[in-house]
């Protein structure tokens, strides 16, 4: 892998973790489609995507680190009760809906590691994701219901993120999904789904950087995954901020258009694939 195509790599994360039309899937798709002539099934290629997705999470963490300052210090009692309590009460709520990801994970990826490197069954996946996206606005309008987010919503939100080990569905959006189910609207389920994501994306980078700092055959690629992750976490904060706006402003069909591109891009990808073009 060159410089120019980690950057590329770093810019395709940064927004496509954020956007409902996943960063994995796209990352096996993206190289194979346009012959960049990676190995998607190296040594070196999953660990430097985990380093894009812990740039992608810092992003996200500076985005929101009015709401993590608030969190934290409520958390640790530093304010008035009403914020602690509150405060406490979000944070149980992201660490229930974190928990369903990191029990799947231990469980399932290793087994799921295979997948990665299949671009083929990426496109299926993605098409699959678009048709999630379209019916989650079905199901939201016979679910809809007011009041606040309780523990049982965030759990429900955290086991559709999980769908995200299958490279082509999305974590934000199956998380978003999940949210819409519980009758949640689109900009309340995009911040919560970025919320999770945080800590969820942060602990997947953490575990791999020992990786690329001890491994001789993946220690090359450290100084780029860096410089990449750095991008990574540029393309990230700006995707965000511009999603919020997107999300408050539409909430009747957000998802639709996400769908309809996931459905035309992995039904393109895999019959260009399939054809060896």
């Amino acid at each position: 892998m060159d410089l120019l195509h980690a950057v590329l790599f770093a810019i395709l994360q940064g927004a496509t973790e954020l956007f409902p039309v996943s960063s994995l899937g796209h990352a096996v798709i993206v190289p194979a489609l346009l012959h960049w002539g990676i190995d998607q099934k190296g040594p070196g290629f999953l660990p430097f995507l985990v380093m894009l997705h812990l740039g992608t999470a810092v992003g996200l963490f500076a985005y929101f680190s009015k709401d993590w300052t608030s969190i934290i210090s409520g958390a640790l009692g530093r304010g008035y009760e009403a914020q602690t309590v509150a405060a406490r009460a979000v944070l149980g709520k992201l660490i229930v809906a974190t928990l369903p990801l990191i029990v799947v994970g231990v469980l399932l990826k290793k087994p799921l590691t295979h997948l990665f490197g299949a671009p083929l069954l990426a496109c299926v996946f993605l098409v699959l994701n678009a048709a999630m996206l379209l019916l989650s606005e079905r199901f939201r309008g016979k679910t809809l219901r007011g009041g606040e987010m309780d523990y049982k919503d965030a759990l429900v939100i955290g086991l559709f993120q999980c769908l995200a080990f299958l490279p082509g569905l999305s974590r934000s959006g199956a998380a978003m999904v999940g949210a819409l189910y519980r009758g949640i609207d689109h900009e309340g389920a995009a911040k919560f789904s970025f919320l999770i994501g945080t800590p969820a994306i942060l602990a997947a980078g953490l575990g791999e950087v020992p990786k690329l700092i001890h491994n001789h055959e993946l220690h090359a690629l450290f100084g780029m995954s860096l410089l990449a992750a750095v991008v990574a976490g540029i393309v990230a904060f700006a995707s965000t901020g511009f999603l919020m706006r997107y999300f408050k402003s539409h909430d009747t069909w957000a998802l639709r258009p996400f769908a309809w591109y996931c459905a035309a891009f992995g039904t393109g990808s895999f019959v260009l694939l399939l054809l060896h073009i």
